[in-house]
């Protein structure tokens, strides 16, 4: 185990209206504030979207198991934000959930809000975790 401390920096608060692109919207605010490390909270509405629900088996590199969001579906979801190279990336897992059926999940790629969701975003200062490509697993992991 690796790790750093740092401390707690600015907080944003955003809305998402509807129809917006959820992960491309975290992705700017972060590029626009310069926010090199963060830790994120939503809460709202999805109504499309692509999100990973587990490995298909216990191998290496894994492949994914889709879950498709394709109706309004609550969302209650945490996740980080830290720099690819010169990009902000976001790790966002979550709980989709829709009448009696809740699926946990990575949501990626492209993604919607349905109604409103909001976000708060805190800043974390003083660390230079990073992602880096991992090979042996074919994804950017945490390099702290």
């Amino acid at each position: 185990m690796n790790y750093q401390v740092g401390s707690a920096g600015r907080v944003v608060v955003a809305k998402f209206s509807d129809g917006e692109d959820i992960l491309e919207g975290l992705v700017k605010i972060a590029g626009d504030e310069d926010l090199k490390a963060a830790v994120l909270w939503l809460v709202g509405g999805i109504k499309k979207g692509r999100a990973v629900v587990g490995p298909e088996d216990e191998e290496l590199p894994p492949k994914p198991l889709w879950y498709e969001i394709g109706e309004s579906h609550e969302i209650l979801a945490t996740g980080t934000i830290f720099y690819e190279e010169d990009t902000p990336k976001v790790h966002l897992h979550g709980a989709f959930g829709k009448r009696d059926t809740v699926r946990t999940a990575c949501l990626r790629g492209e993604s919607e809000t349905f109604l409103v969701l909001e976000a708060i975003i805190m800043e974390i200062q003083g660390v230079t975790a990073r992602r880096e490509l991992d090979p042996s697993v074919g994804l950017p992991l945490l390099k702290v």
